[in-house]
This record gives structure tokens, C-alpha cells and sequence, in this order.
């Protein structure tokens, strides 16, 4: 029989209430403490344990930052994130190289199951990948859901919420996002 880790990993109806689950959230709870509690100067581009956790290649994360998990996120060479960027990464989540967050930037793993019995009582979610190539902006204030892949030199405005695949070179905005221009 598969783990609740297992079941997560393979896209599976999992639950979240799960000793080992939580376990590595309280591992992930204490790097971005760290991380969010050090001072600029002693940071550098992320607190020691955030970066022992995740990975990255010369990523620069601003305080404060949020991620469920950690060993779920994968951040490429010259990103940046800016202040207030949440990464729910209870599935992979992968940023290529020369990516730049715009402040507030949230990503979602996540779906939790619409049944109130499942998802409240038994904690019952699945995490689909969320994919962000490379030379790609997203403005301040965007959310990213779950399953979405982002195309390499896509732009995606301030605000606006990505529910399904950019292209690579699109220009997005909006809630749903739309393409505004493509390159």
C-alpha cells in the first residue's frame, strides 16, 4: 500500500493530515522561519536551511517567504523572487533559469477534493506540477494553480490568475488569464 507521500508525489487523492506529511512541513516551517527572521546582511540570497532544503542554483529570495514543503521546489540560475512570494509545493514546481517574481507571487500545488466530508474531515487533496520555464516575469500580486506550465519568455501581468498552460513568448493578464500579446 502506497504512503500519503507516495500517493501526493503521484498526483493521487492523498491525505495532508499525515504524521509524515507533517513532518516535512515543520522541517520546511523552520527553514522559512530562518530565512524570514535573519537579518538582510546574514541572509544573503536565502537563510542557510531554505537553501539546504530547496533546489537551487544562484536563486535570490526575499523575506518573507513561504513554501509547504521545500524538496518540492526546484529554482534555477539569476531568479528572483520578491517579497511575499508563497510556493505551495506539495507537487514539483520547477523555475528555469533568469526567472524574476514581482512581490505577493503564489503558487498552488494543491486541489483539495470539493466533497466538504473528504476535504475538511479526512484532509483529502491531490498536487499536479506546476511548470516555469525560463526567461519568464510574473508581475506582482499573480496566482499560479495547479498543473499550469509557463513557456519560456512569457510575461504574466500583475494580478492575474494562471489557470491553465501560457505559451512560450505569451503576454497574460487577468483573472482568468488571457493572452494580450504573443512573441
Amino acid at each position: 500500500m502506497k504512503t500519503e507521500r507516495e500517493k501526493m508525489e503521484a498526483g493521487a487523492w492523498y491525505t495532508c493530515l499525515d504524521d509524515e506529511l507533517e513532518a516535512m512541513r515543520q522541517t520546511a516551517r523552520s527553514a522559512v522561519h530562518q530565512h524570514n527572521s535573519l537579518a538582510p546582511d546574514q541572509r544573503g540570497a536565502m537563510g542557510p536551511a531554505l537553501a539546504q532544503l530547496l533546489t537551487v542554483g544562484d536563486a535570490y529570495i526575499e523575506a518573507p517567504f513561504h513554501c509547504a514543503y521545500g524538496v518540492n521546489t526546484t529554482l534555477g540560475h539569476q531568479v528572483y523572487l520578491n517579497a511575499g512570494c508563497t510556493i505551495l509545493d506539495c507537487a514539483l514546481v520547477t523555475v528555469g533559469n533568469q526567472c524574476q517574481f514581482g512581490p505577493n507571487v503564489q503558487i498552488y500545488c494543491a486541489e483539495h477534493h470539493k466533497d466538504p466530508v473528504k476535504r475538511n474531515e479526512e484532509g483529502l487533496e491531490k498536487a499536479l506540477p506546476v511548470r516555469i520555464g525560463n526567461r519568464v516575469w510574473i508581475g506582482g500580486g499573480a496566482i499560479i494553480l495547479a498543473g499550469v506550465t509557463i513557456g519560456d519568455g512569457a510575461v504574466v501581468g500583475a494580478g492575474s490568475v494562471i489557470t491553465k498552460d501560457v505559451a512560450a513568448g505569451a503576454v497574460v493578464v487577468g483573472n482568468p488569464a488571457r493572452i494580450v500579446e504573443q512573441h
